[in-house]
């Protein structure tokens, strides 16, 4: 089972997220594969030890550098483009986590990024790396 810790800045957005990927994990039958939970950008370090990933809002690319360079985590973080942060969808999303987590085993640097999503407000697709025309 993968567990994924969804992070905005203060809960909020990443709570009500949360809740509907929670709901789409019961939905596609997922239930054994894929487990979320929530939290402020500002506690994940206390909670992330409990996690395979850590999945972050689009804004929060300030605050996920800091934490990197302050808790050198040793997980992978992956900062969702808006788009997918908005229409989160845990077919989409559990694609770029399987991606991520192999992309991290090969190359262990946060936050970790698909090739050319260097700057994540840039990128305008909604659906999974590996689904979009960038790949």
């Amino acid at each position: 089972m993968i567990h994924i810790l969804l992070c905005c800045g203060g809960g909020f957005s990443s709570s009500a997220l949360t809740a509907k990927v929670q709901k789409d994990i019961q939905q596609y039958h997922l239930e054994e594969q894929f487990e979320i939970e929530f939290s402020p950008c500002m506690i994940a370090n206390k909670k992330m030890d409990r996690f395979d990933i850590v999945v972050c809002c689009p804004h929060l690319t300030y605050d996920v550098k800091k934490l990197v360079k302050n808790a050198n985590p040793d997980k992978p973080i992956y900062i969702l483009p808006p788009r997918m942060y908005g229409l989160i969808d845990i077919r989409e999303l559990s694609t770029d986590v399987l991606d991520i987590l192999e992309m991290y085993k090969k190359n262990p640097i946060n936050p970790v990024h698909f090739p050319g999503e260097e700057n994540v407000m840039r990128v305008t697709r909604s659906v999974a790396y590996c689904r979009s025309n960038v790949s």
